[in-house]
């Protein structure tokens, strides 16, 4: 090692050994290949860590290292509104050092790492400047991660836990992480997810405001509980009158009181917390100074000072929905990140359904044509599968298509005079489940452009995308178009198709169905994006019969 590798903290709160779920379960097909070493680093708002580990040819994860320093991030960007200079320096001297860690362990390509920020990097107005600085500092691209992607992993990495205890799958949990800038919420039940929110109260904040009224430390429990009293208040609204039946705490504020109050705690299992327990310790840990913490318990500045405000949000919570305990769980974002660099997906079947699910939701909510929709979302699923070489997309794109297909007509809602524009502007501000604000700007552009126009340079959401993205979204609009050509009658006549390339034109071959007049007129007119994008003429026509197919 390096003396400034030697200079690194190995993190307190996450030096308990973990014994990751089996991730090849998730992956599908034969997960055997050689083992490799890789690394997740997270740009927290108190601190960065990083965490590199081995995959074996199983896709089991086992830790190998982990690297922490305290960064006071998330102060600068909540209470002025971005970093000074010498934090970005601090943190590129950081990642210098994990970058020479990395080189020993010769992790040095793009795929062998993840690297994220949080909410106090997400939130500074100069993001930008910080994300070149590192990049030209290590040549590290930071993913400034937005709140329904962390949800996705959290939803991917808890469900084995859930699964492993029967009595609680079937009930509804509340899944809990009150962070350095935000609180996540998640209401799970079974394998569905009911609702996600995100409130604007975090650690970080409540010790901020504290110290901005500068009160004495006596008082300053009173200024933090009225904050999480209000946050509660939203909480009862997104809840509702059903409740819920369990609460599963996330971070690593919960995992240190868990560490300190259970005997025995194995990783694959959840932990239970006595409500009465957790209580008390809050208590003693709200009565000492972040000195005396650090001194007792060994942790740093950063994390003694946001470890009060958030185990009494905790202890609020379960207090306020009449739970006597509190499941705690060793699951955290870096260890779904490894998932993920095991699995090499990003995407996965069980949260597509979550996605879809809220698409259906909103459906109905703007009284589109129900029917119609499922039936253009179905259409354009087969032909994405049927055209996969040509465009080289991954299920993440499949998915972003689908919710297109259904929210097309939504506008129409506000009014049938450019409604794909309408249908536009509500995807972009709905509070669609599972996909980033990048993700509902380039289904909005999806859906858009459905009918009508194709993609100009003139139109001011298009050329804000990157080329790459305006590729996607051309390529993925003309196959909506051409789904809801083969609907055009609304009828949902066209139940099958068969289709195949063949001499520069994509055939759809349509069995049982001789009369296809109003679809190929349809697709006279939504075709030519199509044929602009993929090179090939769209053709649909009656399916050939066994003896002319014997023939052709």
């Amino acid at each position: 090692m390096t003396d400034s590798s030697r200079s690194l903290k190995s993190t307190s709160r996450d030096s308990e050994s973990r014994a990751l779920e089996d991730s090849s379960s998730d992956g599908g097909g034969d997960a055997r290949r050689e083992p490799q070493t890789v690394a997740v680093i997270d740009v927290g708002t108190t601190s960065i860590r990083m965490e590199i580990a081995e995959i074996d040819e199983q896709g089991e994860i086992r830790s190998l290292q982990r690297l922490f320093q305290a960064v006071n991030l998330g102060r600068e960007a909540f209470t002025r509104g971005s970093l000074r200079k010498s934090t970005v320096e601090e943190c590129v001297r950081i990642l210098r050092s994990y970058r020479r860690v990395l080189d020993e362990y010769q992790i040095n390509r793009p795929e062998q790492m993840r690297i994220v920020a949080t909410s106090a990097i997400r939130e500074a107005n100069n993001q930008l400047m910080f994300l070149d600085r590192v990049y030209s500092a290590t040549g590290f691209q930071v993913d400034p991660i937005e709140p329904p992607d962390v949800i996705r992993i959290t939803y991917l990495g808890l469900q084995p836990f859930l699964q492993g205890e029967a009595t609680l799958f079937e009930k509804t949990s509340m899944v809990l992480e009150v962070g350095g800038g935000s609180t996540e919420l998640m209401l799970v039940q079974g394998e569905d997810v009911l609702t996600s929110q995100t409130y604007r109260v975090g650690t970080v904040r409540l010790r901020e405001s504290q110290d901005a009224l500068r009160t004495p430390h006596v008082r300053s429990q009173d200024i933090i509980t009225d904050q999480i009293t209000h946050m509660i208040e939203q909480m009862q609204q997104h809840v509702g009158e059903e409740g819920i039946d369990q609460m599963v705490a996330l971070g690593g504020d919960m995992r240190f009181a868990a560490s300190q109050l259970l005997e025995n705690w194995t990783p694959h299992e959840l932990g239970r917390l006595s409500l009465k327990a957790l209580d008390a310790f809050t208590s003693t840990i709200l009565a000492m100074t972040p000195d005396q913490i650090v001194r007792k318990y060994r942790l740093s500045y950063a994390d003694a000072e946001t470890l009060g405000p958030a185990l009494l949000s905790y202890v609020m919570i379960a207090k306020e929905f009449d739970l006597k305990e509190v499941f705690v769980t060793r699951f955290s974002l870096r260890d779904g990140l490894l998932k993920e660099l095991a699995n090499r997906q990003t995407w996965n079947t069980g949260f597509d359904d979550q996605i879809i699910r809220s698409a259906r939701e909103i459906v109905r909510k703007f009284q589109a044509d129900e029917a119609h929709a499922d039936h253009v979302e179905r259409l354009s699923r087969e032909l994405f599968q049927a055209i996969r070489e040509a465009h080289g997309l991954d299920q993440r794109h499949e998915v972003l298509l689908r919710v297109a297909s259904l929210l097309h007509e939504c506008g129409m809602f506000i009014g049938m005079s450019g409604y794909h524009k309408h249908t536009a502007y509500l995807i972009i501000h709905s509070d669609l489940f599972g996909l980033s604000r990048r993700d509902l700007m380039l289904t909005a552009m999806i859906a858009r452009y459905h009918r009508r126009a194709s993609p100009k340079p003139s139109h001011q959401s298009y050329a804000s995308l990157t080329n790459e993205e305006r590729v996607l979204v051309r390529q993925l609009a003309a196959i909506l178009r051409v789904a809801d050509a083969l609907d055009r009658s609304r009828s949902q006549r066209i139940r099958d198709i068969q289709c195949e390339i063949r001499q520069r034109q994509f055939v759809i071959n349509v069995p049982r169905t001789a009369n296809l007049a109003v679809e190929q007129l349809a697709l006279k007119q939504k075709g030519p994006l199509f044929e602009e994008i993929f090179g090939m003429q769209v053709v649909v026509r009656p399916m050939p019969s066994p003896d002319q197919m014997r023939n052709r």
